[in-house]
């Protein structure tokens, strides 16, 4: 045990030995040079900070009184510099201190300054917590200014958050408290505060939105009208209530919160609809000129942080041209474009080059009282497609105009979800110019899964669309994102500008009381694109406005005009909840541009449930209302230049990887296409037939003792097509308008359908294959009515029409219920008998359709038109026509 005790007490010498070794302890000098360092560093921060903070504040503007009371008067100009707008003091009701009601100024405290009347201009409590706020996340990323500060920064110094602005806004507001009384500040900060628009002051607000003195307002109209002055036109609640309540309701909780009022009168006056003591429409005062664009300059400057200088006289120079402003009013508000009265449309013209809106279509008969539709969000359908498809693969993989792509049965990339056309129909192989200009679903998709997601979503950013968790569905316009005609006339203006992407703006200058000029107001044009991929999105979109294209109707004689059509559709929840027919439609799109302008223009109702009922008065609206504009404004537009670094060349059709055309090759299969420099095919090649006959009169019988239904077609392939192999079929089915599914592959001319059940439409679709290449399809639809006999159709070749959207939403939505069903009703009587062959490129198909609602395409058009038309289609050739097999289609 000693021995223990020993060895304990030799372990505790030890340890204490150590501690005491030289080097474990600082030294007593270098400590106090430590500290004498960091109070030095502290002294000479202060000093410094102190003096730059009285250089700042001697460089402040002097107080003046007029400033401090009255907005003046500012002026907004032409892109020619006549004024068209003085915006100012006429919409200003001014309200002396003691005729503010309490509650009101209680509202005002308790969201803006509720230490008010303890602080002496600077509220250092409320300072301390906002510098460490902006250490956390940056300067200027929590403000402190009290109402004494807001009323010097609203009459004396622009809205930005430099140092020399903070520390001029304290010092004068000290100044502002010295002569000044709380209630005198109160008084400038109450009648000065911009409200909305060019209207001033709380008693403004009042008579503006309710139409009622400051005494007669409710809690819950005080309580929206303190809450509007963080952010004024967003929080206007003519055009955003759900936003406006939002915030009114943050403003009765920051009452109840500072004892202003009780927990009862905070849930009540919540419960008060913020719409429910508005104004009428009718009521409402509005600007008396060019509503629209006014709009878009009071939006923009806000969104700048220069909304404020509006109160100091300034001249706000904007890209406005009467003429166009004029021109889009006119269009827009003539009714015999549209289906009804309630029918609305938006339009964007900007100036191609530099990225100017010259003139803004808010809505029909707009006057500023509710949603501009040339600034709403909505689905972009088609109008997508060279964005995240088309143009991204130029852009990434080189593409050419001519690469094949094919049109076939399709499922989203490893999703169990199948991609339907507008049509029903799969029209084999195609070039990506055609599957462009046709505005296919099947290669868009898988276009965009070709180039990837991530560099499909950096190119649109780059184009001012910006994208969320992005997938396969937004290449066909779908999902969550959303945009405006400001937003992709921006996109698409870059297309005709040679790549260059300027963000779309209305001001381009502003200009002091003293003549000093406000700087980078002209946002900086960026490289979007090779100038390669701008110009051939541009050639192909120039085929969209030709007789096979999607767009004939927004076509000018003589003018080059590039553009694209699109169209959405609604969820099949939302169809049958409505109770909606097939051809239902919620929006619907045409972006066009020549050298000069580029025109965006969006067609539907304000409720997104209204839908779109008819073609010519209704989907045609956006083609047409371009049209109408742009042959007023457009004064001598000239072509579009290919570059350098494009070279146009003779492929073979289908071709893959593509060859160019010989002396030997049919001269259907020839097409011109374009190719970035460098990347053309090295040599010529004789080809292969590439383009194969679809089968034809496909029939379908039911046999009531086996419920199974007995399929048959005719297939007949010239000698020329033997090298390419014995054909196989693919056989699919539609049920009640649903996906296609395949049902089996056969080198027969028949299959068997089994466990047919009453009361359902089978649509069953047949695809043929030689040697690697897809034909066009043989559809038959076949109805067994309820337990009786089946009412069977005669077999149909449906040919590919229409301008409908593949599913808007997302594929994996898990609350879509299968959207691809509803975009093609099958439920048609109709015949359409096709001989199925290819002569040197000339195929006579004819068709009926005589309870649908598609126009069948005449001379290669194949847009959709009014209900229960008819007509025959027959194949135009051209150096650039479809395949005799794939007549045009949209699919937007």
């Amino acid at each position: 045990m000693s021995d223990n005790i020993n060895s304990r007490t030799t372990r505790r010498q030890q340890k204490d030995t150590m501690q005491k070794k030289p080097g474990r302890k600082m030294p007593q000098g270098l400590f106090k040079k430590i500290l004498m360092a960091i109070v030095i560093f502290g002294l000479v921060v202060l000093v410094g900070g102190a003096s730059l903070f009285a250089y700042y504040a001697s460089t402040a503007p002097d107080l003046d009184e007029e400033l401090l009371k009255d907005p003046l008067t500012s002026n907004f100009l032409t892109k020619d510099g006549d004024i068209f707008l003085k915006f100012g003091t006429e919409k200003r009701d001014f309200v002396p201190y003691d005729e503010i009601p309490q509650q009101m100024k209680d509202a005002i405290l308790a969201t803006e300054d509720v230490r008010f009347f303890q602080h002496g201009g600077v509220d250092f409590y409320r300072l301390g917590g906002a510098v460490l706020a902006n250490f956390r996340s940056g300067f200027g990323s929590q403000g402190a200014s009290t109402l004494t500060q807001q009323v010097i920064k609203n009459s004396f110094l622009k809205d930005e958050k430099t140092l020399k602005r903070k520390a001029q806004e304290a010092w004068l507001a000290y100044k502002l408290e010295k002569e000044y009384t709380k209630e005198e500040i109160f008084e400038m900060y109450f009648n000065k505060v911009l409200m909305s628009g060019n209207r001033y002051g709380f008693g403004t607000g009042a008579s503006y939105f309710f139409g009622k003195k400051l005494n007669e307002l409710e809690l819950s109209e005080m309580a929206m009208l303190a809450g509007m002055p963080q952010y004024p036109n967003g929080y206007n609640p003519f055009k955003y209530p759900e936003r406006a309540e939002k915030r009114r309701n943050i403003v009765l909780t920051l009452m109840n919160r500072h004892g202003k009022i009780s927990t009862e009168e905070m849930e009540a006056a919540k419960k008060v609809p913020v719409t429910s003591t508005l104004l009428s429409e009718d009521e409402r005062e509005t600007f008396s000129k060019y509503p629209a664009y006014v709009d878009a300059v009071l939006d923009e400057l806000e969104a700048e942080g220069y909304a404020d200088l509006l109160a100091e006289g300034v001249t706000v120079q904007t890209a406005l041209d009467p003429k166009a402003q004029e021109a889009v009013e006119a269009a827009i508000n003539d009714p015999s474009y549209y289906e009804s009265e309630d029918m609305q449309a938006g339009m964007t013209v900007l100036d191609t080059k530099k990225g100017t809106i010259v003139a803004l279509g808010g809505g029909r008969n707009y006057s500023g009282r509710n949603l501009n539709f040339a600034e709403q969000n909505r689905q972009p359908g088609s109008v997508i497609k060279p964005i995240l498809a088309y143009g991204p693969a130029i852009e990434e993989l080189n593409w050419s105009t001519g690469q094949k792509v094919v049109d076939e049965p399709y499922k989203y990339k490893g999703m169990d979800k199948s991609i339907n056309n507008a049509d029903g129909r799969f029209l084999g192989t195609l070039t990506m110019r055609e599957a462009l200009y046709y505005s296919r679903n099947v290669p868009a998709v898988k276009t965009f899964e070709k180039v990837g997601g991530k560099k499909a979503e950096a190119f649109a950013a780059k184009l001012g669309l910006a994208y969320d968790d992005i997938s396969s569905g937004h290449a066909l316009g779908g999902g969550t994102a959303q945009f405006s005609t400001v937003q992709m006339a921006g996109a698409y203006a870059a297309f005709g500008n040679g790549g260059i992407y300027t963000k779309p703006h209305t001001v381009t200058k502003i200009t002091l009381r003293d003549g000093k000029t406000v700087k980078n107001l002209r946002p900086d044009p960026v490289t979007a694109m090779k100038d390669s991929t701008a110009y051939m999105i541009t050639d192909v979109l120039r085929d969209v406005l030709t007789s096979y294209g999607t767009a004939e109707k927004a076509a000018i004689s003589g003018m080059d005009i590039a553009g694209k059509t699109g169209t959405t559709n609604y969820p099949a929840d939302i169809m049958r909840k409505e109770n909606m027919k097939s051809h239902y439609v919620p929006d619907t799109w045409f972006t066009g541009y020549t050298t000069e302008y580029t025109i965006s223009t969006w067609g539907g109702y304000a409720d997104y449930k209204t839908p779109i009922t008819t073609y010519d008065y209704g989907r045609y609206v956006p083609q047409k209302l371009f049209k109408a504009v742009m042959t007023k404004i457009a004064s001598n537009p000239g072509e579009f230049i290919q570059p350098d670094s494009v070279e146009e060349a003779a492929i073979v059709k289908g071709s893959d990887p593509i060859v160019l055309a010989s002396s030997f090759t049919y001269s259907n299969l020839v097409r011109n296409e374009l190719f970035v420099r460098g990347t053309l095919p090295a040599k010529q090649a004789i080809p292969k037939k590439v383009s194969i006959p679809s089968p034809s009169n496909m029939t379908a019988q039911f046999d009531a003792n086996s419920n199974s239904i007995a399929l048959n077609w005719n297939y007949d392939a010239s000698k020329k097509y033997d090298s390419l192999g014995s054909p196989s079929f693919n056989v699919s089915v539609s049920i009640d308008g649903g996906a296609y599914q395949s049902i089996t592959k056969t080198n027969a001319q028949s299959a068997v359908f089994s466990g047919a059940e009453f009361g359902r439409s089978y649509t069953f679709s047949v695809t043929a294959t030689m040697g690697g290449y897809t034909s066009g399809s043989a559809t038959a639809t076949l109805s067994l009515a309820g337990s009786s006999s089946p009412v069977t159709k005669e077999p149909i070749i449906k040919e590919p029409d229409g301008d409908t959207e593949e599913p808007i939403e997302v594929p994996g939505d898990p609350n879509d219920e299968d959207n691809d069903s509803e975009q093609n009703d099958q439920n048609n009587q109709g015949q359409d008998n096709s001989n199925g062959q290819e002569q040197e490129g000339q195929n006579n198909n004819q068709g009926q359709d005589s309870a649908g609602n598609q126009e069948q395409s005449n001379q290669g058009n194949a847009e959709q038109e009014g209900q229960g038309n008819q007509g025959q289609g027959n194949q135009d050739q051209s150096p650039i026509s479809p395949t005799p097999e794939a007549p045009p289609a949209e699919n937007n």
